[in-house]
């Protein structure tokens, strides 16, 4: 008996006579409202039953979470965006903040979009110095702002990586203890992956279906639009083969690309929700993709990219400031730059055209995306424990704490 209460924490809480753990989860965009839906079902597989608190978004209150409010009020990204969204994100944190409080749950995680998420747990950490604070998703500190590493350890008791160099670079920055739990797409990549017919090799195809991805933000959707238009327009003009074009929408934004889409001179076909967004990349032949998590799914589907992004000029200075020479999850894993990147002043409709066009016929370019996305499964492995499984488990062990 003592050893299973101690191999499964929420079940000791409960054979104590307590009520079923509390987790209170605080999700900052829709990558993040993904892993947290995947955490809440693990958890309840592990734990039985579990009461749920927080701030997510459709995939997280489709596992039963009455969100405090709409993501849509916070998911920003960028210095100029959250400055002209400060007084609203202010105001959420704070509330955020108070219902945690309010609430008084087992444990609190937070994943992602730190700017947001960490304001949060900074704050609890004062007011509950007790309640144990997980980080799901690790900060870019190997990227830029390595001191955050180091910080983080008065307010995090303990981090999730969800890229496998993580927890080295933790370590060496003085970080909080770190587990790499794995990537929860790896868990998915049966739907990302063609069966067969699915994807008909190039020579076989009577079109090519290319995707394209402008991101899930809406800054970063409003800059890379108009360069994605005049894209598409030339290579469709470009290619001596019939294309066909496919843009999947992430709702809150669908809107907003609909609007801009009609203008375009070439077509997209437009695509809502994940199960279309999935069949749409097990049939794509390449793809032009904001930079971002959509970038690591397009890596184990399959699908040679090129990989673009936009920032204002005032943001564009913090490059001066970066400690790695790629954005791509895919490049960064594999410690290779085997996706070609246009970002910001290298992001043209010219030069996209330039990157995307060799990706349509079997060029070295092609192949060499090809054999390298092969070895990223290998590079990313975990044990047989899935990656919600395993973040699941160690959140157990905190709260037992």
């Amino acid at each position: 008996m003592t050893d299973r209460v101690a191999n499964n924490p929420a079940d000791g809480l409960q054979r104590a006579g307590r009520k079923p753990p509390h987790v209170f989860l605080v999700a900052g965009e829709v990558s993040g409202d993904h892993l947290g839906a995947g955490l809440m079902r693990a958890l309840r597989d592990e734990a039985g039953d579990v009461r749920f608190s927080g701030v997510g978004g459709a995939a997280m209150e489709g596992e039963g979470l009455q969100s405090l409010f709409s993501l849509s009020d916070i998911a920003v990204m960028g210095f100029v965006a959250v400055i002209a969204r400060l007084r609203t994100i202010v105001a959420r944190v704070h509330a955020t903040v108070d219902a945690v409080v309010a609430a008084r749950p087992d444990v609190l995680v937070v994943i992602d979009s730190p700017d947001f998420t960490h304001a949060v747990a900074k704050r609890v950490r004062k007011r509950m110095p007790d309640l144990p604070i997980v980080d799901y998703v690790s900060p870019s500190v190997w990227a830029w702002r390595p001191g955050r590493a180091r910080k983080m350890r008065a307010y995090v008791d303990h981090l999730l990586a969800l890229l496998p160099f993580e927890p080295e670079a933790h370590a060496r920055l003085g970080g909080p203890p770190c587990s790499y739990v794995g990537h929860p797409l790896i868990e998915r990549r049966d739907e990302l992956r063609p069966a067969p017919g699915e994807r008909p090799p190039l020579a076989q195809a009577e079109r090519l279906n290319v995707l394209v991805l402008p991101g899930s933000r809406r800054s970063e959707v409003t800059r890379l639009l108009p360069v994605l238009g005049e894209t598409l327009a030339r290579v469709a003009a470009a290619s001596t083969r019939p294309l066909r074009f496919v843009l999947p929408a992430v709702s809150h934004v669908a809107p907003l690309i609909r609007e801009a889409v009609a203008q375009w001179p070439v077509q997209p076909e437009i695509v809502e929700g994940e199960a279309a967004k999935f069949a749409a990349f097990r049939q794509a032949h390449a793809a032009l993709a904001a930079s971002g998590t959509v970038t690591l799914e397009l890596a184990l589907s399959g699908v040679p990219m090129v990989v673009i992004y936009k920032v204002s000029p005032l943001e564009a200075q913090v490059r001066h400031f970066l400690t790695i020479t790629t954005v791509t999850y895919a490049n960064l894993i594999l410690g290779e730059h085997a996706v070609p990147e246009r970002l910001q002043w290298d992001c043209t409709p010219e030069k996209l055209t330039q990157t995307l066009l060799p990706l349509l016929d079997e060029t070295p370019e092609r192949q060499r995306q090809i054999e390298a996305f092969s070895r990223l499964e290998t590079a990313m492995a975990i044990d047989a424990e899935s990656p919600s499984a395993k973040a699941a488990r160690i959140v157990l062990d905190q709260l037992r704490r």
